[in-house]
């Protein structure tokens, strides 16, 4: 059994799954995207013919990418025009689907290259907790989903996979892993921007209670895991090294950084707030009363999200049929319990926009 520190798991499940399933994360990034424009419009901009540098960091497969870089694109011809390229860097871990991110780029109907004969995707395999572009370099980043993901798991977590049903020093240990990694992230990101550059992140956030809204998913899934033990299907070793490397931050986590005098490392904050995120899925079994329709959705969320994480710390993590057996099996068992106590998730989001002043 894992009893030290771990890295953190953040890749989603592969073969285009997590484009499929990540519609509540599509509903948050949504919530962004008038943010994005707006970013755009006050943006630093030079009037040459150097390629304009957009960062989307924490791409994973690009179905979600698509919609806030046509945005992107579409306010930078309304100042630039239709000629000045663009350079659209989509980041992600080396072990990221990037070959269903391409075919997403390059076939789907809603892809941002479509009559943008300037514009010019690529990506990057790295973390964003390390250097991804030469300093200066980024004109406009965005991030969504991916900040929550810490760069490395501090502990183990006794009886549970999600840290925000820990407590005592294991929640503290998270906390602070939480705490450098924002910084490390905004810190590097300060040093890829422009002056004048602007980076919009969007993340799941937790109330002022400490509550996230994931809870009930994540007890249903934990006791599944259980079930799991009872079975034999993993071990109790293997359940014991399970656990999620995601934090959700509050709103005053996210502006601690700036707390001093207003600004960190040359950024500056221009937006920061947190909403409660509609959950579709409870909409349709609101209107149509159809719970085993809202369980698959909420359990293909769960799975094509947070299951990779968990079949890490499989003895043969490896083996590509037991970890989609151990997928199958959380699946199923989710479907069940959820189908019998209908429950919306009631999520939250966090929007923070930043600026990176002139004078740095």
């Amino acid at each position: 059994m894992r009893s030290g520190p771990t890295t953190s798991h953040g890749v989603m499940e592969g073969n285009g799954a997590y484009n499929k399933h990540a519609k509540l994360q599509a509903g948050g990034a949504a919530l962004a995207l008038p943010l994005l424009e707006n970013a755009v419009r006050k943006m630093t901009l030079d009037l040459g013919d150097f390629p304009i540098v957009i960062a989307d960091y924490g791409s994973s497969q690009g179905k979600n990418s698509l919609a806030p870089m046509r945005v992107a694109i579409s306010a930078l011809r309304t100042r630039l025009g239709p000629n000045r390229p663009i350079l659209v860097s989509h980041v992600d871990l080396p072990s990221n689907d990037f070959n269903t991110l391409f075919q997403v780029l390059d076939s789907d109907p809603d892809t941002y290259v479509l009559d943008e004969p300037n514009v010019f995707p690529c990506a990057i395999g790295r973390s964003f907790y390390g250097k991804v572009f030469p300093p200066h370099h980024v004109h406009l980043g965005w991030s969504s989903y991916a900040a929550v993901w810490l760069s490395r798991i501090p502990m183990l977590i006794p009886g549970h996979f999600f840290v925000h049903r820990s407590s005592g020093s294991i929640r503290e240990a998270f906390a602070r892993q939480s705490a450098q990694d924002w910084e490390a992230f905004l810190s590097l990101r300060a040093r890829e921007l422009r002056a004048g550059g602007r980076l919009v992140v969007v993340l799941p956030t937790r109330r002022d209670d400490g509550s996230s809204g994931f809870e009930d998913i994540m007890d249903h899934a934990n006791a599944v895991l259980a079930e799991m033990v009872d079975e034999g299907a993993i071990t109790t070793d293997e359940r014991a090294g399970m656990v999620l490397g995601g934090y959700a931050r509050r709103r005053r986590d996210l502006l601690a950084p700036f707390m001093r005098d207003g600004r960190f490392r040359h950024l500056i904050v221009e937006h920061c707030d947190v909403t409660e995120l509609e959950d579709a899925a409870w909409t349709d079994y609101r209107r149509g009363g159809n719970a085993e329709a809202l369980a698959s959705k909420q359990a293909l969320f769960f799975r094509s999200t947070f299951v990779p994480s968990l079949a890490s710390a499989l003895a043969r993590a490896g083996d590509a049929e037991r970890c989609r057996a151990f997928g199958d099996r959380v699946e199923e068992g989710l479907k069940r319990r959820l189908a019998r106590r209908p429950a919306a998730i009631r999520s939250l989001v966090g929007t923070i926009v930043l600026a990176k002043l002139d004078s740095a």
